[in-house]
């Protein structure tokens, strides 16, 4: 990426974090580092499905499409028209849907996917309530297939917010497998990735 182009998203993605703090959660777009350590989820052979969630300006992007195989198929939902039209225009390449991760197995159906191998997110789940937390992390579960890979991230700075502490409870809840894979410290701030495998069934019971 040249000095021009990553000027150009890190001025995209701060007027957005300013204007819209509700939706972005950091200061400055995520490091080449932490894209690096959430990439190698993604399936390297085959005819893998990657799904992106809350994307911004696509920081993880490059790297995800670097170990992306030729036969495999890259997604993202982003729900700020601002970064969709961004993401549209500077990476053609990614397949941009417009849309709430709320509503994500809809969304997928009318792109004509059923379930992914891979979700990789970048929303910032600190500023969501729990509902919503485990709302959408049902539906990331939802998406993906059996033997899927969920892959998030949390900064270090925020590990003492309850957000923080409820969004790992629900994680442990739809998940069979969460391991905190790696701390990425070259990255500001500092940050934690999270690997999740083995999505529960959250589907109501009958009673």
């Amino acid at each position: 990426m040249s000095t021009r182009t990553k000027l150009h998203e890190y001025a995209t993605f701060v007027a957005r974090a300013v204007r819209k703090p509700s939706t972005v959660g950091a200061v400055l777009p995520t490091s080449r580092h932490v894209a690096k350590a959430v990439s190698v989820v993604v399936p390297s052979a085959g005819n893998p499905v990657v799904l992106e969630l809350g994307p911004g300006t696509g920081a993880l992007s490059g790297a995800i499409r670097d170990r992306l195989p030729e036969g495999g198929r890259h997604l993202a939902v982003e729900i700020d028209p601002v970064m969709v039209g961004y993401l549209r225009r500077t990476k053609p390449w990614l397949e941009v849907i417009e849309g709430d991760a709320a509503d994500l197995r809809k969304l997928l159906a009318e792109a004509g996917v059923t379930r992914v191998d891979a979700v990789i997110s970048s929303i910032p789940w600190t500023l969501l309530p729990p509902r919503t937390q485990r709302q959408l992390l049902a539906e990331a579960g939802a998406a993906l297939k059996p033997d899927g890979v969920f892959t998030s991230v949390t900064y270090l700075t925020t590990l003492w917010r309850a957000a923080t502490r409820e969004f790992i409870r629900n994680l442990d809840e739809t998940f069979d497998e969460v391991l905190p894979r790696s701390t990425v410290w070259r990255n500001v701030p500092p940050t934690r990735v999270y690997v999740c495998r083995r999505p529960r069934d959250l589907s109501p019971r009958p009673a």
